[in-house]
């Protein structure tokens, strides 16, 4: 199946459905299919053709969502870039893809000039082309795309070195939508909140599921707590799918259990702490809590159904994946399982509908994270007797100290219960006595003075985390560094880019 098609055949099933509400249009599927049929055509007139690049540098929202779909008519490829790229990686990506088009708004339209000049590529405001696709023809373009053809390329920010471009086929992103529609336990018409970025792999999810159930996807250009929970109330969201970061913003408006309507809530991106897995399930005792496990290039690992159940899980392979854990040295082949019980690296089949091809021009990537069919994910996780899966971190995040391997996921869902810390980050940083130390980043809570919340912090370590885990040091900012979709900076503090605002010592 490819994408257009898909929204086809659920505009002639549901023309008059609310298919895009929120901040912006409103749009039935009917009024969506010509839509982006005119922005297809708009398209087309800027020489865009099939397998062609248009890089897409815009807030979220609907236009974003309308282009992504356009693109897609006319068998192009969509490249949805991060927000939060500097002209030169801008630049980079631009040239890395061979990106034809650039479309921006207005807030990202001086870097894209920057970029696009100094890429030699073509620049287009959504402002020029809604004025253009405003004249053009709605009905149908009468092409389809081959479910084999490129629908995206996401780059992922990684951790280390430039982007690395991750092309999705048009099956692996239907594939992918229908196993989150199922994997949530989306129903029918559901109503989801649109709000994660559609440069990341949970943004695009949260909007082509919506069109595989018919339902409404309710758009937010960028994320604000009060805005996000003002919308959830006035249209009647009953589906999220967030990073547990969003969670925890939402939590702290003290109003989220006024939100009746929510009764599927799932995270992605990042593991959640037990303490703010309670407290969702506590506020808006939802009928189904999902933590799901993948990334870019296999959508699903693994889906925990039941996060109340087994918070600190990540539960066992999803409907279409295949999962295995083998040995974390370097260069150990799919078949080095780990005895039960141990830990291991998770591996994924490249069988999956979901998956990925292989990196787009890094064929030095595609030699570190594939082998054999299989793709390395770099987490490690120990398997319970029941078979679900537990991730105790990356394995570049792994601590050694004083000779022993420690995970600072471990450590952060135990200091996270500090009640005078509202965010905690892990790192080991260079110590000459213990190869690595144990260093805590927390951000202290409201009302609590920075070097208080280290010195409670560092006293609630020595209460609740056996001495080999304690931290050697606490360090308090005024924020931890994530990227835009909530993932964790920890090279940013290994580096030493931040400002102490104090600071405690064992």
């Amino acid at each position: 199946m490819d994408l257009s098609t898909a929204l086809r055949w659920t505009a002639e099933r549901f023309p008059d459905r609310p298919a895009v509400r929120g901040e912006g249009r409103h749009l039935t599927y009917r009024q969506w299919d010509a839509r982006t049929n005119q922005l297809a055509r708009a398209l087309q007139g800027r020489g865009v053709g099939p397998g062609d690049r248009v890089v897409l540098v815009l807030r979220g929202g609907e236009p974003l969502a309308s282009l992504h779909l356009a693109v897609q008519k006319l068998g192009a490829t969509s490249v949805p870039l991060s927000t939060r790229f500097a002209p030169e990686e801008l630049r980079y990506c631009l040239g890395d893809s061979g990106a034809v088009l650039l479309v921006v708004d207005e807030p990202h339209g001086e870097r894209g000039a920057v970029a696009g000049g100094a890429a030699g590529v073509v620049l287009a405001t959504v402002d020029e082309l809604d004025r253009t696709a405003a004249g053009e023809l709605d009905s149908d373009l009468g092409t389809t795309p081959a479910e084999s053809a490129t629908s995206v390329v996401l780059y992922t920010s990684g951790t280390t070195g430039r982007p690395k471009g991750v092309p999705r086929t048009h099956r692996a992103e239907h594939a992918a939508a229908v196993a989150h529609a199922v994997q949530t336990q989306q129903r029918l018409g559901e109503v989801v909140l649109g709000v994660m970025p559609m440069f990341h792999t949970m943004g695009l999810r949260t909007l082509l599921a919506s069109i595989v159930v018919g339902g409404t996807w309710v758009g937010q250009s960028t994320f604000d707590a009060d805005g996000s929970l003002g919308l959830i109330l006035a249209e009647g969201v009953g589906s999220l799918y967030l990073v547990p970061t969003m969670y925890w913003s939402l939590l702290r408006t003290g109003r989220l259990g006024e939100a009746r309507s929510v009764s599927r809530i799932a995270y992605a991106g990042a593991a959640m702490a037990p303490a703010l897995a309670e407290r969702l399930a506590a506020e808006v005792r939802p009928a189904s809590f999902v933590n799901h496990f993948g990334s870019t290039e296999i959508y699903t690992f693994t889906i925990n159904p039941d996060v109340p159940a087994k918070p600190d899980s990540a539960g066992r392979a999803g409907s279409f994946s295949r999962v295995r854990l083998v040995a974390p040295q370097v260069g150990a082949p799919p078949d080095a399982v780990v005895a039960d019980g141990e830990q291991g690296q998770v591996i994924v089949s490249l069988d999956s509908p979901e998956a990925f091809g292989g990196y787009w021009n890094r064929p030095d990537a595609d030699d570190k994270a594939i082998r054999d069919g299989w793709y390395y994910t770099g987490d490690l996780a120990v398997a319970d007797p029941d078979g679900d899966l537990h991730v105790s971190g990356r394995v570049d995040d792994m601590i050694n100290s004083g000779g022993e391997n420690l995970y600072p996921d471990e450590i952060e869902a135990v200091l996270a219960r500090c009640p005078e810390i509202d965010d905690v980050v892990v790192v080991g940083l260079p110590d000459e006595r213990w190869g690595q130390a144990v260093t805590a980043f927390v951000v202290p809570g409201r009302g609590t003075d920075a070097a208080a919340a280290a010195e409670k912090a560092l006293a609630f370590a020595r209460t609740a985390l056996p001495s080999l885990k304690r931290p050697k040091k606490v360090i308090a900012l005024d924020a931890v560094p994530r990227s835009a979709v909530g993932k964790t900076l920890r090279r940013v503090l290994v580096t030493g880019d931040y400002e102490a605002k104090g600071e405690a010592r064992a």
